[in-house]
């Protein structure tokens, strides 16, 4: 098995996403890390296209829960239902037992439910009453935020953050990219937009992932990643103008993140070993949301991106 598997995923998405390659490559990147992602982004940037078209090119269960403000946790997991000509009362899983799970405006809803997402991204399973059921094997949730509406929102909790995988931010097309957005869309609206021509199924994904972890990362790079989280936590030992901005750095669930999405990049462009531009590669992805920075920071102007560019100028590459 090798790269070419997702050739049709890639193809079906660059036909639907016009200029949002580095979305599209994240996408499945975390897909064959087997692990969840937050999509942040200006309104009408695609995001939500992007994940529903994904969904398409992959065998499985997908479904979509709009997060609002009055959105409950059985509205999410499920709940147990009485069944009065049974006597008993019966489990009634929600749409969460879903393959892909989109989470449009996750920072909408409230804390309950936050808490009831956290335990099925890091646990793979949920706890209703006093029972718990497992998620399916293939499952991810694709989490949409919106950075500039603030009323009727929560901010995720850290903790939260910390379960997604990749934090990618989507930007605003260039001239071109835009030109072609309109030409697609008159095409489409004389046309349908075609399925994929072939839709992975859940075992070759399943497969796919054992082979991205059998990609080879060399001792000598798997230290430098740790150097690179211990550098955010630790910037004084780097560079005072790192040190002046940050405020925590990142978790160990960021060296595993670096490590598992390197791998997962590198079989993906066909490479027999990962490399240190791998690592540099996703490393804003896997960085940007476990991390804080200091009030000094984002009053020199400085952003996370900015923090994690100098940051990676400041490690020794071995």
């Amino acid at each position: 098995m090798n790269s070419s598997l997702f050739d049709p995923v890639r193809e079906h998405l660059a036909s639907r996403i016009i200029g949002q390659r580095d979305l599209i490559q994240s996408m499945l990147v975390c897909i064959l890390s087997d692990g969840h992602m937050l999509v942040e982004g200006l309104p009408g940037l695609a995001k939500t296209t992007a994940v529903k078209t994904l969904a398409e090119a992959i065998e499985g269960d997908f479904h979509r829960v709009q997060f609002t403000p009055d959105l409950l946790p059985s509205d999410l997991i499920g709940t147990d239902i009485y069944r009065q000509e049974m006597g008993e009362f019966e489990f009634r899983p929600g749409p969460i037992f879903h393959n892909i799970l989109l989470a449009d405006e996750v920072n909408r809803a409230p804390a309950k439910v936050q808490s009831a997402l956290l335990e099925a991204m890091g646990e793979r399973q949920v706890t209703v009453g006093q029972r718990t059921y497992a998620l399916p094997r293939l499952f991810m949730v694709l989490a949409t935020q919106n950075p500039i509406e603030q009323e009727g929102t929560y901010n995720l909790p850290e903790a939260q953050l910390d379960r997604f995988l990749m934090h990618v931010w989507v930007g605003y097309p260039n001239r071109e990219e835009e030109f072609a957005i309109l030409e697609l869309d008159s095409e489409q609206q004389r046309h349908p937009p075609n399925l994929p021509d072939r839709v992975l199924s859940q075992e070759e994904i399943l497969a796919a992932r054992n082979e991205v972890a059998k990609t080879y990362l060399d001792e000598k790079l798997n230290r430098y990643i740790v150097d690179v989280v211990l550098a955010s936590r630790n910037p004084e030992a780097y560079d005072d103008d790192l040190k002046r901005w940050c405020r925590y750095g990142a978790s160990p669930r960021a060296s595993i993140a670096l490590a598992r999405t390197a791998r997962a990049l590198a079989w993906l462009q066909g490479d027999g070993y990962v490399g240190p531009h791998h690592i540099q590669q996703v490393a804003p992805d896997v960085l940007r949301h476990r991390m804080m920075l200091t009030f000094e920071a984002e009053a020199d102007g400085v952003t996370t991106d900015d923090f994690i560019k100098r940051l990676l100028e400041v490690v020794a590459i071995p």
